[in-house]
């Protein structure tokens, strides 16, 4: 932030200490960690892949804007390590009222990580439109709604938990959408959505990170049919980059590959695949759903961008309706469709 910004600076280091505080008091009084640690269904292998994934493959993923390289991967730490341990806190909050079994200290953060993937697609909405504070605010809010409607998808829906967990690619668009329609669209003429060559290989680096970890993303739940998910991720993943390398020449005026198309929907197959990714039987299903997937983030990309944003005043800042939002709903309406078949 400048350095006008004097109050803003006296304040949030005490706003955010204090939230720090608040956190620790209800860690002492809620949390209880299991005694049999050596039972837990996570290894931290896993945990460490999706550790990386959130923390590096994000952090890079959301640095094309020139003016918002360091402030994108700085503000996407500070809210990460906020918002795990609120959602530790809440899953804990919630076994208590709904007098479920606890889990081991692993798994708990190991679902808490995966939360926060929610949240760090929704800040690619309003990137460069938020301070801190609305970010920290955001984060809060949304992962306490995540929560809630994760415990509505399996107390009453009976939803399996690791299905209602893989939601947070739909959550985090349509939240940060939501979101993103109450700030309004930066000027053109400050540049601020600008990027250089620079930014976008530093975010293309974050979508490398995101590719190569996103088979232990939809995996690190799963305690049965684990490789089954890997593998149908990866080829899910593999024929979305191919696609989106076909797409983007095919659609580009002076024939050359446009690394932006590249850029959103290489990881289209892999948010597809998400929801079904344990249940797909044969891996030419997770290769069509991984062509489809990445034909409908780019060709959605011009639609939206030109027709739907514009008509509903919703500035996409990274793009993350294209990139997340309709595959996730794509990868919904196929598990329901394997389900029933």
């Amino acid at each position: 932030m400048p350095s006008k910004y004097r109050n803003f600076r006296s304040s949030v280091p005490w706003i955010i200490l204090f939230l720090e505080v608040v956190l620790i008091i209800l860690f002492y009084f809620l949390f209880s960690d299991d005694d049999d640690a050596s039972a837990s269904t996570n290894s931290y292998p896993a945990f460490q892949d999706v550790n990386h994934m959130v923390i590096f493959g994000f952090g890079f993923f959301l640095t094309f804007l020139k003016r918002y390289g360091f402030s994108s991967t700085g503000f996407n730490l500070l809210i990460i390590v906020l918002g795990v341990q609120c959602s530790v806190l809440i899953e804990d909050l919630l076994v208590l009222l709904l007098q479920r079994e606890y889990k081991d200290g692993l798994q708990r953060i190991t679902k808490a990580a995966v939360s926060m993937t929610a949240v760090v697609i929704s800040t690619g909405a309003v990137l460069g439109k938020t301070n801190p504070v609305q970010l920290i605010l955001m984060a809060v809010v949304e992962i306490i709604a995540f929560h809630m409607s994760r415990s509505i998808n399996t107390t009453f829906l009976q939803v399996p938990d690791n299905i209602s967990m893989v939601h947070v690619h739909l959550f985090g668009a349509y939240f940060g959408l939501a979101v993103s329609s109450h700030f309004s669209e930066p000027s053109p003429r400050t540049e601020k959505n600008a990027s250089t060559p620079k930014s976008d290989l530093l975010s293309m680096l974050g979508t490398l990170f995101l590719w190569v970890f996103w088979p232990s993303f939809n995996s690190v739940l799963l305690v049965e049919e684990k490789t089954k998910a890997i593998y149908n991720t990866y080829f899910a993943l593999a024929v979305s980059a191919v696609t989106a390398f076909v797409l983007s020449l095919l659609t580009a005026k002076d024939g050359k590959f446009r690394m932006t198309d590249i850029h959103s929907a290489v990881l289209a197959g892999g948010v597809t695949v998400g929801h079904a990714a344990h249940i797909i039987e044969y891996p030419w299903i997770a290769m069509i759903l991984g062509l489809l997937a990445s034909g409908i983030a780019i060709l959605g990309s011009y639609c939206l961008q030109r027709c739907l944003h514009p008509a509903l005043k919703i500035h996409d800042t990274s793009g993350i309706h294209f990139t997340f939002g309709l595959p996730g709903v794509l990868g919904a309406l196929a598990q329901v469709v394997l389900l029933v078949l």
